[in-house]
């Protein structure tokens, strides 16, 4: 399982184990946006097929692989807080920020659930 830490002092994607019983073990640093430039925090996150992570965070929306190496930014009009995955076949992105909904065709369909 994948957490957004939200605070604009310490900008880190978490990961934990998930156990049998439902409760979370193993909290260890997955990501970190601390240093990187803007002020927003991280909100909006969500994982395709292939286990990557997009998360909302400073200047954009981030890629990031299963193994925690950026892939890319996607940059819009504006700053984004959440996001969704829509379309039939999952590989539409709608993107939601202060003013607009945006939408982005991906390459990986996003997992649903």
């Amino acid at each position: 399982m994948y957490v957004n830490n939200w605070n604009d002092k310490r900008k880190v994607i978490l990961r934990y184990d998930v156990n049998q019983d439902c409760t979370l073990s193993n909290s260890r640093l997955f990501f970190d946006m601390t240093n990187a430039p803007g002020s927003d925090a991280l909100d909006g996150l969500k994982v395709d097929q292939k286990g990557n992570v997009y998360s909302t965070g400073p200047g954009g929306l981030w890629i990031i692989s299963p193994e925690g190496k950026q892939l890319g930014l996607i940059k819009g009009p504006e700053d984004p807080h959440n996001m969704a995955w829509g379309d039939d076949d999952g590989k539409t992105l709608y993107i939601t920020a202060l003013t607009g909904i945006y939408r982005i065709r991906v390459n990986i369909a996003g997992v649903r659930p």
